[in-house]
């Protein structure tokens, strides 16, 4: 009797309630151009929160070892490595449930080839971000000069750079342009720069005193370093001037106007106290006289 009641339980399971489970998953929503069926969505479902779980552990994982100003650059790529991860996942998912992906991808090359067209920058863009946050090229308040523009770097994101310029503009650089264009980093290898005034006195100055001064302007400008030492050469032999270089190190490229207009009103005031003059440029020129030459003649 026992061995009845359970035989006949055994078969309302299998063929009542798994039957119908199993016609369940089984029911066709599309058919063309290739079947696809319930069990194969919720299976896309199930794969899909389980990946998004492991790259969540994964992210954490690696997030928990980096500094803190590298963390929301390594997000930003991981955000791009993660939806091209979702898409093979799912692409692998339905081969395996006997989807033919094949009929989908065929379906959809000439869809991609146009979208890879129109997206191919913004592809560079996001490569570019990828290889700055990898190899350091570029860091949150590196001075960069790029097309003429000298500007401090605030944010790194996977497409773009923002920058703030000293005019208080905010630059939005393409990250494309650190890879194909030429980048001055001021700041790459340490924050010190050397900066350079370049001034003319009128022939016949003392030389040496011109050293002098220079040398006394640029002790006494606030911002300019003590080491290394400041140092004046003595440029060339200009057509109307004795040109001279006085060459210094400071610690912020960022205020170098300002700091360079200080040490000009500096240099024209001590010039004037001690007899040095700024010439204007000057020119020979000889007046001939047609008539003058012909009576000669």
């Amino acid at each position: 009797m026992q061995n009845e009641t359970a035989n006949q339980i055994s078969e309302v399971i299998e063929q009542d309630i798994w039957g119908n489970i199993q016609e369940f998953l089984d029911f066709t929503l599309l058919s063309q151009p290739f079947k696809l069926t319930v069990g194969v969505v919720l299976l896309v479902i199930f794969v899909f929160i389980l990946t998004s779980v492991i790259l969540r552990l994964i992210r954490n994982f690696i997030v928990g070892k980096l500094l803190n100003e590298d963390k929301l650059k390594f997000i930003s790529a991981f955000k791009f490595v993660k939806y091209v991860v979702y898409l093979i996942v799912i692409l692998i998912t339905l081969s395996s449930s006997g989807v033919d992906i094949s009929i989908l991808l065929t379906a959809s090359a000439a869809l991609f080839v146009g979208v890879g067209l129109a997206l191919q920058e913004l592809f560079q863009d996001i490569i570019g971000g990828i290889f700055i946050i990898l190899d350091k090229s570029l860091l949150v308040g590196d001075i960069i000069e790029i097309d003429s523009k000298v500007a401090r770097v605030f944010e790194i994101k996977l497409r773009t750079t923002r920058a703030l310029t000293r005019d208080d503009k905010v630059m939005i650089i393409p990250n494309h342009k650190f890879i194909s264009d030429t980048v001055y980093n001021y700041t790459q290898n340490h924050r010190t720069t050397r900066e350079c005034v370049n001034v003319g006195v009128a022939y016949g100055s003392d030389t040496q005193k011109v050293k002098d001064l220079l040398l006394d302007c640029v002790a006494r400008q606030k911002g300019v370093l003590k080491n290394p030492k400041p140092f004046v050469l003595f440029e060339d032999f200009g057509d109307s001037a004795l040109l001279f270089g006085v060459y210094f190190y400071i610690g912020d490229s960022f205020t170098d106007p300002k700091i360079k207009s200080e040490l000009r009103f500096k240099i024209d005031d001590s010039f004037k106290q001690n007899g040095i003059s700024i010439p204007f440029p000057q020119r020979d020129i000889h007046i001939i006289n047609p008539q003058n030459q012909s009576k000669t003649d």
